[in-house]
């Protein structure tokens, strides 16, 4: 089987389950944010050699996965995932910031990303994980998207990104 299938060439594109749709849908806008944020966390923990933080981007990989499918599910078929991203994720997600703001005093202030690859990467991440929420507000708004959790789980996660990002800034200053 070959991945040209040719059934995209006219502009639009297939949901799990059934349902077509524009590709440039906001639900594909948001699939293909969710797509970039995933590689931009691969390039990120390509680069940190290891510890807490690479094995956490590595999950959060894994749970963009999970959101990627249920945004690529029409909703009348939302019964037929077996996963979906819950408040248990997100309460993951913000015992991870517990961590990182518990080791560093960080100063709410505005920084200059940059300070080495990983953390220029991960600052990337998280412009990109902040688009990526908005197009979720958007889904949410017009009842196209139901599950509150994954809204939720993109707001925590641009900020633990953030977080990330500055921690991996001060290891190698």
């Amino acid at each position: 089987m070959s991945i040209v299938t040719k059934r995209g060439d006219g502009g639009n594109t297939f949901l799990f389950w059934g349902g077509e749709v524009a590709k440039d849908h906001p639900r594909i806008e948001l699939q293909g944010a969710l797509d970039e944020l995933s590689s931009f966390l691969g390039l990120a923990k390509s680069l940190i050699k290891k510890g807490a933080i690479k094995d956490l981007l590595e999950q959060i990989q894994k749970d963009l996965i999970l959101i990627g499918a249920e945004v690529s599910t029409a909703p009348r078929f939302i019964h037929r995932l077996k996963k979906k991203i819950l408040r248990k994720d997100v309460r993951q997600l913000e015992a991870f910031i517990n961590k990182l703001e518990a080791k560093r005093a960080f100063k709410k202030e505005f920084c200059l990303p940059g300070a080495n690859t990983a953390s220029g990467a991960l600052h990337v991440a998280r412009t990109i994980a902040r688009r990526a929420e908005r197009r979720v507000v958007s889904l949410v708004k017009k009842e196209e998207l139901k599950d509150s959790a994954i809204l939720v789980y993109m707001n925590r996660l641009s900020d633990l990104l953030y977080l990330a990002a500055r921690a991996c800034a001060k290891k190698e200053r």
